[in-house]
């Protein structure tokens, strides 16, 4: 009886994963194929009837995808660096640190999650145009050095865990609240860091619409900027727009698979703290 429940729960899962992998599996599908006469074939056929690997190098050759990687590169490891550092101080404030209102400034903080981030999109481009800043990679960096919202709320259950103790016996030996912070606090929530790195490198690898507002010259582009190049008013290459956006998607499935159990361990140990 119990093998066999076991059974079907496995048989379940495994429906649901190939539901899930449908997408990814017709994605390469498409980017091996050829022309019309292989997109549009009907009923539709996931096995390409012969294999168009030169699709990859054609698409490599069309671009400069070195200058699109450098873009992507910077905005995405910096936003990183950015993120991480600012909302570990901010959520180091809110776990530890005593004054007033702190609580209602948290609460305000959270509430900023239930705004849509569409809607504030005319507001935040009427203030970088100002700035001077569109048609640059400043709209798309500078801001994640203000915290998100969600990152500061999984540091602070983090920190939260931590046994006040430790502050204390810092403080006995004279350390400062910058030092208890670097050399405790932050060692500690590794999991919650890494946890929070992988998925801010997710979003800003794969970040379609913030580059599509700010960047109008082809020197500024990222990767998934270019990929939208290959649909046309009247045709779009299908195969080609396929087979560079395995290419994008590559390292950041890469990066997830690596890091998915630094994701689970991270949000499980601050949800339970």
């Amino acid at each position: 009886m119990r093998v066999a429940k076991k059974a079907i729960q496995y048989a379940i899962l495994i429906l649901f994963a190939l539901v899930f992998m449908m997408p990814f599996l017709w994605m390469l599908s498409t980017s091996l194929k050829g022309g019309a006469d292989d997109l549009f074939t009907y009923p539709p056929e996931i096995i390409p009837k012969s294999f168009h690997w030169e699709n990859y190098r054609k698409v490599l050759s069309m671009y400069p995808w070195g200058t699109f990687l450098k873009n992507t590169s910077l905005i995405t490891f910096t936003s990183m660096f950015a993120t991480l550092l600012s909302s570990a101080m901010v959520a180091f404030g809110f776990a530890r640190l005593r004054f007033p209102g702190r609580d209602k400034i948290f609460f305000l903080v959270l509430s900023t999650m239930m705004v849509p981030y569409y809607t504030t999109l005319i507001p935040q481009y009427i203030l970088f145009s100002k700035l001077g800043w569109v048609n640059t990679l400043k709209p798309l960096i500078v801001p994640n050095f203000f915290g998100a919202a969600f990152y500061i709320f999984l540091l602070r259950q983090h920190f939260m865990g931590i046994p006040a103790e430790l502050d204390d016996s810092a403080k006995i030996d004279g350390a400062s609240t910058m030092r208890i912070f670097g050399s405790i606090y932050l060692p500690l929530a590794k999991p919650a860091l890494i946890t929070i790195g992988i998925l801010q490198f997710m979003s800003a690898w794969s970040d379609f619409i913030g580059p599509l507002i700010y960047l109008h010259s082809e020197k500024n582009y990222t990767l998934t900027l270019a990929l939208n190049t290959f649909r046309g008013i009247h045709y779009t290459d299908w195969h080609y727009l396929m087979a560079g956006t395995m290419m994008v998607a590559l390292p950041s499935l890469i990066f997830f698979f690596i890091g998915q159990n630094y994701i689970i361990g991270g949000i499980t140990v601050s949800g339970i703290k």
